[in-house]
């Protein structure tokens, strides 16, 4: 736990310190953008191959879309990511998911002096299939689990590809459907009960890096603490995704996203994809 904290604090103090300026139009009042990703991915072998391994087939589709607001001194930054993955292995009747997730988040602020706002933000979390864990026993669908984060604070904002929001009175909902609780807990939320709520400081850090023309990595720090149960026990939720564009419409994507939340799981949960594919932005 230590060690991925200290990971996580040492990656954002590197990209910090290279932090650069983006220009801006400032006569648009909206900067819309997106990314739209297909990646394949394929491993087939013959009977007569020696080596081992078994044929499979996965593919993952993705939007990360950008909205945001600027005027005068008020700034309002919306993010919404949809991702979801598939891999069926030859022989397996079965498909498993290598990914699905609904988020979105929104970030309002009113400048105070320089680089500072007063901000409110509000995240959303939670994803669109049907989840099952290894004995095949049905532990997740649409809507269940959901996450909501609302809180008042601080925002400091470098540039649209840099920022830090501290919010430190932030009420988070859990909600899970009831059948998921009946012979325990499940994601934090006690037996027989359909919903956990929480009340605590949130840390959120952004930051995008250019590393050269075709090249850029994107960096998304959720931090939170819970004052009514456990506040040392520090929730942690790091994104990141790197995009390296080969032409127009071909990338190479690596996602990678680490949490650690102990009244889900006592243990760090790691999420990797790579693969090849189609990009569009629009």
């Amino acid at each position: 736990m230590k060690k991925s904290l200290l990971s996580i604090v040492f990656i954002l103090a590197v990209l910090v310190g290279h932090a650069q300026e983006t220009p801006r139009d400032t006569t648009k009042l909206w900067t819309k953008k997106g990314n739209l990703s297909l990646l394949f991915n394929q491993s087939a072998y013959n009977k007569q191959w020696l080596g081992g391994g078994t044929s499979n087939i996965a593919g993952n589709f993705g939007i990360n879309y950008d909205f945001n607001y600027k005027k005068g001194d008020v700034v309002w930054d919306n993010k919404f990511i949809l991702a979801y993955g598939l891999s069926k292995i030859k022989g397996d009747n079965r498909t498993a998911k290598t990914d699905d997730r609904l988020e979105l988040n929104s970030l309002w602020g009113k400048k105070a002096n320089s680089d500072w706002y007063y901000s409110m933000f509000f995240n959303f979390k939670s994803q669109m299939d049907t989840g099952y864990d290894k004995n095949i026993v049905k532990i997740s669908h649409f809507f269940s689990p959901a996450y909501f984060q609302l809180g008042p604070g601080m925002l400091w904002k470098k540039s649209d590809n840099l920022s830090v929001n501290f919010s430190p009175a932030t009420s988070k909902l859990i909600l899970v459907h009831n059948h998921f609780t009946d012979f325990g807990p499940s994601f934090g939320v006690l037996q027989g009960d359909s919903s956990r709520f929480e009340f605590g400081a949130s840390v959120t850090g952004y930051y995008k890096l250019i590393i050269m023309a075709n090249v850029s990595i994107e960096n998304r720090l959720n931090l939170y603490s819970n004052y009514l149960d456990d506040p040392q026990n520090v929730d942690i939720d790091y994104q990141m995704n790197v995009v390296m564009r080969i032409n127009k419409y071909l990338t190479a994507n690596v996602a990678l996203q680490t949490i650690y939340d102990d009244n889900s799981v006592q243990a760090v949960q790691v999420r990797e994809i790579f693969g090849i594919g189609a990009n569009y932005g629009f």
